[in-house]
């Protein structure tokens, strides 16, 4: 499925047009209440990563380990459980909500030096300039077209019946798995076009410079999530087991421990949800791919069709929308990757109105509708057409 044909180019452009008109109303309305609403999401996410590693810690305190107390395993696991379910939480709004949307510029109108697309750096082994470069320039540009977009399938993933297959898509279910238990794994290697490496495609030479990058990137992380949270975790425990004449090594040992596992629980809970989210807004049953064909000489209107055509929106409440980082509202993001993502609730029932005026598919649905036609649609052309 590609372009309409039922629209003749004066009617795209008149769509684009209307399209220009609730863009600009909404960004010429930005104010206080736009503010008000991002610093708020600042200050509740931070708390949230705060209180989330202060459970965790305390989880020891009801652990069975080191005789601190007297408690169950059942204790510990449910403490640390909650912790690492905070702490996930808040990684989530951080990489959704926050760090993905401040590096669409949606806030650099606020001036902000703490909240501006070239500085803000995310809570993710992918370096922020290098998702930018592959996401806000690559895929907001080329979003669904063959041989342009690297997103459609994330070159190892066969999402259209118009990929050919080969031999090696029958490991589709295994892959798309791996990819999203490891997502912020793949996020940081997919602009390196691996798939191209392999085929020769691509010169390593040209690869260097950005696996450098990413290095620097994946140890920073590393270090701060399995490193200097476990040590500190592990410092604050000294006092406590000098008092009480305890085992220090052990009692160190058992908390540095405690808050490894519990950061690992909490990057597998944003792998798995941000893939899950970034997927039903990609590959359900409905979206439009395209060629480089039909792309050639594409105007501004012509791009805002291929937008809403290639997208996918996802329904749910104000809680859901905040934690999908409001790609739930995946259309109105492609269609307006820059106006605060606050703004898209308002904006979707002008969208899919203006839509239905011109007879073009607004596909949104239920989570479990976009996830289980995007998993089935995965699984089934995992085999040949």
């Amino acid at each position: 499925m590609g372009m309409p044909t039922h629209l003749s180019a004066g009617e795209i452009e008149e769509f684009g047009r209307e399209m220009d008109a609730i863009r600009n109303e909404v960004m010429d309305s930005r104010g206080a209440k736009d503010r008000d609403y991002i610093m708020s999401v600042i200050k509740w996410q931070r708390l949230m990563a705060l209180g989330g590693r202060i459970v965790i810690f305390l989880s020891l305190i009801v652990s069975p380990w080191g005789g601190l107390t007297i408690a169950s395993w059942g204790a510990f696991v449910t403490v640390l459980g909650l912790g690492a379910i905070l702490l996930g939480l808040a990684k989530i709004i951080e990489n959704m909500e926050l760090g993905h949307n401040v590096m669409h510029a949606q806030w650099d109108w606020m001036r902000d030096p703490q909240i501006q697309s070239n500085t803000w750096e995310w809570d993710n082994v992918c370096p922020s300039d290098q998702w930018k470069h592959s996401h806000n320039v690559v895929h907001h540009t080329w979003t669904n077209v063959f041989g342009k977009d690297p997103d459609i399938g994330y070159g190892v993933l066969r999402v259209s019946a118009d990929q050919k297959w080969r031999a090696k898509y029958l490991a589709n279910p295994i892959v798309n798995f791996v990819l999203m238990m490891l997502f912020q794994w793949g996020v940081a290697l997919h602009d390196l076009e691996a798939d191209k490496l392999l085929e020769g495609k691509k010169d390593i030479k040209e690869a260097i410079p950005m696996l450098k990058r990413v290095w620097w990137k994946v140890v920073r992380q590393v270090r701060k999530d399995y490193l200097l949270w476990p040590a500190f975790g592990a410092l604050l425990t000294i006092p406590v087991t000098l008092v009480l004449g305890l085992d220090v090594l052990a009692i160190a040992g058992y908390a540095y421990l405690s808050v490894v596992i519990g950061n690992f629980i909490a990057n597998g809970m944003r792998n798995v949800w941000s893939n899950a989210i970034i997927f039903c807004g990609h590959f359900p049953e409905g979206v439009h791919l395209f060629t480089k064909e039909e792309v050639e000489g594409e105007t501004r209107a012509a791009w805002y069709v291929r937008q809403l055509l290639g997208s996918c929106n996802i329904g749910g409440g104000k809680i859901f929308h905040i934690l999908s980082g409001n790609l739930s509202h995946q259309i109105e993001h492609h269609l307006f990757p820059d106006v605060p993502s606050n703004r898209y609730p308002e904006m979707a029932p002008r969208v899919q109105a203006l839509a239905s005026r011109y007879k073009l598919p607004y596909n949104t649905g239920s989570f479990a509708r976009q996830f289980g036609t995007t998993t089935w649609k995965i699984w089934r052309l995992s085999f040949p057409n």
